[in-house]
């Protein structure tokens, strides 16, 4: 079963307004490309081939101007737009008929790490787990705006969505490992007090049928959500791309 690619790349991106008033957040530039290529080059990394994107009508045109067939980045670009946003579980509902009987990968478009995503593929493909989060040790801060996990190892004990006090730094990132049954999942959620289906009511199901795993990443994480995360990404991936060459 081949494992397929899905990168969330909708929202209006209203905390970097006015930057996303005639962009799309996801083209913002991260140092010398586009915000886009990095979850792109991320599944690349788990040798996906096919990829979905699933934006919304805030200037999706560019997007489809920018990324084209996925010809010139080795893929193959399908793509859905969500009409209104819902949450990150209803973006992902859009990916069904796309997914098929196969596992996938969600990767949230403002999301960027700088190591292979094989490993953790490997680990899902052959698992028993249903769902597979992963895990950045982040600060007290970061965790406070943030769904965080506890764990015993890697089992998964606890997550809860930016709480008051974390009780662990276990950041969970917007990389979510799935099997095709999420689809019903997402189909009996109810909308929380914000109007919208939420990630963390998904890890949950899976937490409590024990099929919920986690994985620890190795290097950065970084977020590009807004003004600070922005300009920190911007850096932090400048200060990489100079280590490597």
């Amino acid at each position: 079963m081949v494992l397929k690619g899905v990168i969330l790349a909708g929202g209006t991106g209203s905390r970097l307004k006015p930057l996303t008033n005639s962009i799309n957040k996801h083209l913002l530039p991260i140092y010398n490309k586009p915000m886009i290529y990095y979850p792109i080059e991320m599944l690349k990394s788990a040798g996906i081939k096919n990829i979905l994107v699933i934006t919304g009508t805030h200037h999706a045109g560019a997007i489809f101007q920018l990324l084209g067939s996925g010809k010139d980045f080795g893929v193959k670009f399908t793509y859905r737009v969500q009409d209104e946003a819902g949450g990150i579980p209803s973006a992902i509902s859009l990916a069904e008929d796309f997914v098929g009987e196969n596992k996938f990968i969600s990767i949230n478009g403002d999301n960027i790490i700088f190591e292979t995503l094989k490993p953790f593929a490997d680990k899902f493909e052959k698992g028993n787990a249903e769902m597979q989060i992963l895990l950045y040790k982040g600060t007290k801060e970061e965790a406070k705006k943030s769904g965080v996990a506890v764990v015993e190892g890697e089992k998964v004990m606890q997550v809860i969505e930016k709480p008051a006090e974390p009780p662990s730094n276990n950041i969970i990132i917007g990389i979510y490992f799935m099997n095709s049954n999420v689809f019903e999942v997402i189909k009996k959620l109810k909308p929380s007090g914000r109007g919208e289906t939420e990630i963390t009511e998904v890890q949950r199901h899976y937490l409590e049928q024990r099929k919920l795993s986690a994985a620890n990443l190795k290097g950065n994480w970084l977020d590009a959500g807004d003004f600070e995360d922005l300009l920190n990404a911007n850096l932090e991936t400048k200060k990489l791309s100079k280590k490597e060459k």
